[in-house]
């Protein structure tokens, strides 16, 4: 039997044509349009300029001579024999682990403190989180007074009979300083970080540890801490790549010194491009930094099996 056909001649027994605007479609359509500003941001403000700092460290590029020439990996080689670069690693690594370990440390134990339900504790929350708040430039003006030789610092140590040191000049204690600085200026932001974390934890779980007899100890090693582990995953992270990218601190307080014993690779780098004008190996510098950060971050996301609870 032949198929029925319309007066036209058209076939009915055929599938309808599906609409273009199907109910898939329109959603895929409102995702990417969710994300757009997003990935549009993250193309101009980070993968174009991270292409072009890659074009730049294959050149020497002299803006004075207004002279731009391509020298393929010279940069690259220069790292190689730059003989200060040894020293800007350890400086860059000294303060690093001095403030995640400081930072963290500090943050944690400020936020078990301050988890309790006592009296005026908001206060005490809103005073250590503020410095977080404060200008970062001002911040480390005022310290940078304070560290001085006849700073305040030192005046306070005058009064219960202590001679102070000139904190940011020496050596031996200049580092020290940056880092303390630091620790203060953003510890909060961790602390509350914690907090939270911890105002999820069951209380269930500490009371039925209390019937068992357990010490305290034992219930923040084996409740607590397995429990805010995705948070301290976050804030090493977070922690980690701020002290790679520390600058103001060190521009302000120190500039470098004494000798280069707080130059950390985000001021050399500076020092490098903006005062030696040697852009082509500042760029160098900033891609050496982006693979360190980027190796950390990944390394740091790979431990998550063996950090978080719940990935195990």
């Amino acid at each position: 039997m032949a198929p029925a056909t319309s007066p036209t001649g058209s076939d009915h027994t055929g599938s309808r044509r599906r609409p273009f605007w199907t109910m898939e479609r329109r959603d895929a359509l409102a995702g990417y349009l969710f994300i757009a500003p997003q990935l549009i941001g993250i193309t101009i403000f980070v993968l174009i300029p991270l292409c072009l700092v890659f074009w730049f460290s294959l050149h020497e590029w002299n803006v004075l001579a207004a002279r731009f020439t391509y020298t393929g990996a010279a940069n690259y080689k220069a790292l190689l024999s730059d003989p200060g670069l040894g020293e800007v690693f350890g400086a860059t690594a000294i303060f690093s682990l001095g403030l995640v370990v400081l930072n963290m440390s500090l943050a944690l134990l400020l936020a078990v403190l301050l988890s309790q339900k006592l009296t005026g504790i908001t206060v005490f929350r809103t005073l250590f989180f503020s410095p977080v708040v404060v200008s970062l430039v001002a911040w480390t003006i005022v310290w940078s007074f304070l560290l001085q030789k006849n700073g305040g610092l030192n005046a306070i140590l005058q009064v219960f009979g202590l001679e102070g040191s000139n904190w940011l000049r020496d050596p031996t204690t200049a580092m020290i300083s940056v880092i303390v600085v630091q620790v203060f200026k953003n510890v909060g932001l961790n602390m509350i970080l914690f907090l939270a974390a911890l105002q999820g934890v069951p209380k269930e779980l500490y009371e039925a540890a209390r019937v068992d007899g357990v010490s305290p100890f034992k219930q923040f090693r084996r409740i607590t801490v397995p429990l805010i582990s995705p948070t301290i995953l976050l804030t090493s992270i977070i922690t980690i790549v701020g002290s790679l990218q520390v600058f103001a601190q060190i521009a302000v307080l120190t500039q470098g010194g004494p000798g280069m014993s707080t130059t950390v690779l985000v001021y050399y780098l500076y020092q490098q491009a903006f005062q030696f004008h040697r852009f082509g190996y500042g760029s160098t510098l900033s891609i050496v930094l982006f693979v360190i950060v980027a190796v950390l971050t990944f390394v740091q996301w790979q431990m998550r099996k063996r950090i978080v609870f719940y990935e195990r």
